[in-house]
Parts: C-alpha cells; structure tokens; sequence
C-alpha cells in the first residue's frame, strides 16, 4: 500500500479532528488519509507566539469598549417575509393565466399556406390544384406568347406585379406590331376574402358553400387573352380559362368550380375560318363528353350577346362557368380544362397567318373600326370578367382592361348597304350559325 502523503498544518491552528469535536459532529475517517501529530513533523513547526508582558504596577486600568446596544436581528423574519411575498405573487400568477382568455395566433392564409408548400416541395401532381393551375395556365402563357412574338417580329412587354394579401400575375402585351395592333397574354392569380352578400349571391348555383358564415377566403387563377390584328380580314380572338375556389378555417376547399371558353369575332366573314375554329374546338370537347361542344357552343351564343344591340359579338365558339362536383371530378374537369386551352394554337394560327396579309381598303378598316366599338360595348356593360375584376380590391386595373382594343370607332346612325359583306356578317351575328 502506498505511504500516505503528511497533510501540513500551522502549529497551533485547530486540525479537523478539533473542529468536528467541538460542533459535536462525527469525524468522517479515510483509508488514504490519517492525522499526524507535530513531533512528527518537527521542521515544520510554527514560531510560537509571544507571551504578553504583564502591565506596569501604577498603570491605569484599561477601559474596554461598551458593546453596541443589541438590536432585533432581521435575520430572524427577512426569510419569512420573502416566502410570504413569493406566495402571493406565484398565486396572482397562477390566477391571472386561468382566468384570463386565451389569445390563439391567426391560422394561416391559404395564400401563405400556398406560398410554404411551393417552397418545400414545389408543385406536384398531388399539390392542391390552385397549385397545379397556376403552373399549368403561366407554362401555356409562356407557350403563347413565343408563337405569336414569332409570327409578329416583335417582342411582347412583359410585367409581372404582385397583390398585397398574396398572388399576382404576369401582363404580356404588344401593341402596334407588324401583325397585331393590340395583343395581350395574362395570367393573374388572386387570393382575398368573399363578403357575406358575396356568399348568398354565389350560392344560387354552388350549394356548397356555406350559408352560415361572415366570409370565406377565395383563389382565384386564370389565363386571358385578346388578340386585335391590323388586318380588318383577319378576326380578333378572345380566350379565358380559369378556376375558381373557397377555403375553409383550415385551408381545405369549400367549393370549387372551372371555367372559360374561346370565340371568334371577324370584322369579315370567311366561313372556311369559322368552320375550322369550331372543329378545333369541338374535336377538344369530345374528347372528354359528346354532349360538352353543342351545349358550350349555344352557352357562348348567349353570353356573348350584345343585348342593347340585339346581336352577337362574333360567330362563337365555346362558354362554361361554373363546372363543379356536380359535373365530374375535380381531376377530368381540369384534364378538360387543358386540352381546350392547349387547342388554341392550333384553332387560331392557321387563320391569321392566311389573312393577316390580305389587301384592305380604308372603308374596310372604317367597318373593323366600327366593330371594335361593338366589342368595347359588350366588354364593359355585359362581360362578368371584367365586372368581377374591377369590382375586386386591389385589383391592377390595366391587365383588366387590356381586352380592349387600341382603336374603336362610333358612327351615328350607321347602317351596312344592302347585299354587302358587311350587312351579311350582321345578319349572321342575329341569329347564330351552326358551324360543324
């Protein structure tokens, strides 16, 4: 066993075995350790104090100080003081966070929901379809607008803008190109708040929504566009697709629904372009139900109806709104959805790149001039579109109103002459035609 290592002390100062004794408490012994005594250490013995010499026999007494006068200690009721104290503060606490009402955080905007899964995971085929028709309408813009900046030569103005309570849009537009005077390509996302008075109205043909609430949040997503030529033989074209959604508290949707259509409208009729845009339209249609094309087709008679003129705006095409579970499932209705919006290309560039370099005359331009009047007047008296969006805050009223064309014309009292191109075109816009 290894020799214990000696504990140096002063002589003269308590060891541990002297203190414990006196406060009486038990002496704790260690196998490694034992006390040694000062004889055997003699070198490392302290000097020994002093001894006081005694006083002088004629010195005066020393006078000693008078202790100061003893005071109640706090010592004593400090500690119970403070524990009084602690318990009636830890008690007003306790009290105060049952009593008082909770405040529970805002839940999250389906607009910022939207924004968090775009960031974590993109957008998938299981993504919520605001998702997948916001991705799916701004890949056909872009599609759209490399086409037709070809066939122009002239670059679009693109601007994309924000909404302040979440989404946006991106405005493509050209105006006096080589083709077309006025052209615009749009995609506009928009998330707000349906007002109850909103509700009731929307309820009369989407039941799902609930009747018992102050208001809903809303998504709103949609491709619009309108192509004005030059050329008075080639027709503007006019096309929108969009969906529709409400939200519950939690994000889930309320109700739902699609909608959209194209049509044709020529300031001179060639029946070969008619003809050819419906059966586009229509091959796109039965692929998905035979009974879609006839019934879209008599839907976009009647919308695109100036009524104060009693004619139509142009020879048609398709019109839906409002295409919802009632119809089919969310997922054929958005695979619906696609395969028209894909079809325009294919329905419209055949028939402008034949007549956009057709020969004019100034009494040609006068008419399409004068037709383009008829069309401002359906867009801002009877279109829904362009009610709704004015109608919605912070709504960029630009994009809104770039359907319209950059020139139009209002002639008093102006009647086509008998038996020409012009008169026969007004005729057909009174009473419909069935193309295909």
């Amino acid at each position: 066993m290894a020799s214990a290592k000696p504990c140096l002390r002063w002589a003269g100062s308590p060891t541990t075995r002297e203190i414990l004794q006196a406060q009486r408490l038990p002496i704790l012994r260690s196998k490694h350790h034992r006390y040694y005594t000062e004889s055997e250490f003699p070198s490392q013995k302290a000097p020994r104090k002093p001894e006081l010499e005694p006083p002088p026999p004629n010195a005066p007494p020393k006078l000693q100080p008078k202790p100061p006068p003893k005071q109640d200690s706090p010592g004593v009721w400090a500690p119970y003081l403070r524990i009084s104290v602690g318990v009636v503060f830890v008690s007003s606490l306790i009290y105060s966070m049952v009593t008082s009402p909770v405040e529970k955080l805002d839940a999250p905007t389906i607009a910022e929901r939207d924004t968090l899964s775009k960031r974590e995971s993109g957008i998938t085929p299981s993504s919520p379809m605001r998702l997948r028709m916001e991705s799916f309408i701004q890949t056909q813009q872009s599609a759209i607008v490399a086409e037709l900046s070809k066939l122009d030569g002239s670059p679009f103005r693109t601007d994309t803008w924000t909404r302040p309570n979440g989404g946006g849009g991106i405005s493509c537009v050209l105006q006096d190109g080589h083709v077309f005077e006025k052209a615009g390509v749009n995609t506009s996302i928009v998330y707000g708040t349906l007002p109850r008075p909103a509700i009731e109205k929307m309820r009369v043909n989407h039941k799902a929504l609930d009747p018992d609430v102050e208001s809903l949040e809303f998504f709103a997503a949609g491709l619009s566009m309108v192509l004005h030529p030059h050329n008075p033989m080639a027709p503007t074209v006019h096309l929108n697709y969009r969906y529709f959604e409400t939200a519950n508290a939690d994000g889930s949707p309320n109700a739902w629904w699609f909608g959209g259509g194209t049509d044709l409208t020529p300031s001179y009729l060639f029946d070969e372009d008619a003809i050819h845009f419906h059966r586009t339209i229509k091959e796109a249609c039965d692929k998905h139900d035979r009974e879609y094309y006839p019934r879209f087709k008599k839907w976009c008679d009647e919308y695109f109806s100036v009524k104060h003129r009693g004619e139509s705006r142009g020879v048609g095409g398709i019109f839906f709104d409002d295409l919802d579970e009632t119809e089919k499932d969310q997922e054929n209705l958005f695979a619906f959805i696609q395969d028209c919006l894909v079809a325009f290309l294919p329905s419209y560039m055949p028939i402008i790149e034949k007549r956009k370099d057709m020969p004019f005359t100034e009494k040609d331009k006068e008419w399409q001039q004068l037709r383009r009047g008829r069309y401002v007047e359906f867009n801002l008296v009877h279109d829904r579109g362009t009610s709704f969006g004015l109608n919605t805050p912070g709504a960029r009223v630009e994009s809104i109103l770039m359907s319209l064309p950059l020139t139009a014309k209002w002639i008093y009292m102006h009647e086509p002459e008998k038996g020409s191109r012009e008169e026969r075109l007004v005729n057909v816009l009174k009473k419909p035609v069935d193309w295909v």
